[in-house]
């Protein structure tokens, strides 16, 4: 009996712990959530924000009159669902070749993308090179570059390798192409690997916004993520001057319309988090048991 009490109040302590720390990570977002949707002159005197202090959407409505938001959600969207497309294309080209064994070139080929992950160009002969091929200020720049990621190009060679080599060899009996057992037969098979890499490069793509702020100087085809950054840097008033003779202007703070901002930008990830996390932690582990 004392053994099976020792495990359960070890049980307890453990979900106490596991409770306290997803308390302190959830509580910086819901922070922001309750004061974006809070009274402004309310909001102002601070505290803890479990639940808004007064409600009013005036930072929403102040921040969505002004046009750019919405340039910069779609070139994001745009960026998110290309950029995506064209990394899952091309890593899955260059990683299925380099995953059959009898391909003589797969040792040095693959050395050679590792050595990427130890030493890049830098930041000056990769714009020039993209400056060179005329993809400056175009959104083809911000996804061109990074079509592949040797990270997760690893991820999924690894898991081409683990799956039966029966199936190709079957494939190749009936006459199959490489690039027809590729999208018939290995690609069918590999949607675990598949989602946690989409989720990795939607992630990135996401989130990224130095290349933008390096390639991209129209204010039309900037990206959610420096529009954020251009709020977050200098005055939210200043930001919005177009709006400054709306009469809401004169009700919201330029902490609240940061605030619903941030908001703007975290939903579309949140949204589709919850459907492709249970992959992650998979996609990881695939890429680290198998070398």
């Amino acid at each position: 009996m004392g053994r099976n009490n020792d495990i359960r109040w070890g049980q307890w302590v453990l979900c106490a712990i596991l409770l306290l720390i997803m308390i302190i990570t959830l509580y910086p977002f819901w922070h922001v959530l309750m004061y974006s949707f809070s009274d402004p002159p309310k909001a102002m005197g601070g505290g803890l924000f479990l639940y808004p202090k007064g409600y009013s959407l005036d930072s929403y409505k102040l921040l969505f009159r002004n046009s750019s938001i919405f340039h910069a959600y779609g070139n994001s969207l745009f960026r998110l669902a290309a950029g995506t497309s064209v990394n899952l294309f091309f890593t899955a080209l260059l990683a299925y070749p380099l995953s059959v064994r009898r391909f003589i070139w797969r040792t040095p080929i693959t050395l050679l993308i590792f050595f990427t992950m130890l030493f890049s160009g830098g930041m000056i002969p990769t714009y020039l090179l993209v400056n060179s091929l005329g993809m400056v200020d175009t959104l083809w720049a911000l996804i061109v570059p990074s079509a592949i990621s040797a990270w997760n190009f690893f991820i999924m060679k690894n898991y081409f390798q683990s799956i039966p080599p029966e199936l190709e060899e079957s494939a190749n009996i009936d006459g199959a192409t490489p690039m027809r057992t590729l999208f018939w037969i290995i690609i069918p098979v590999s949607l675990p690997v598949l989602a946690a890499i989409t989720l990795f490069y939607g992630v990135y793509h996401w989130n990224a916004y130095f290349d933008a702020v390096l390639y991209i100087h129209t204010q039309e085809k900037q990206v959610l993520t420096v529009f954020l950054r251009n709020m977050m840097n200098f005055s939210a008033m200043e930001s919005t001057r177009s709006m400054e003779d709306t009469a809401s202007t004169a009700k919201v703070s330029e902490e609240s319309v940061k605030m619903a901002t941030i908001v703007a930008a975290m939903i579309p990830m949140l949204l589709l988090y919850p459907f492709l996390q249970k992959y992650y932690v998979k996609g990881v582990l695939i890429g680290s048991v198998k070398g």
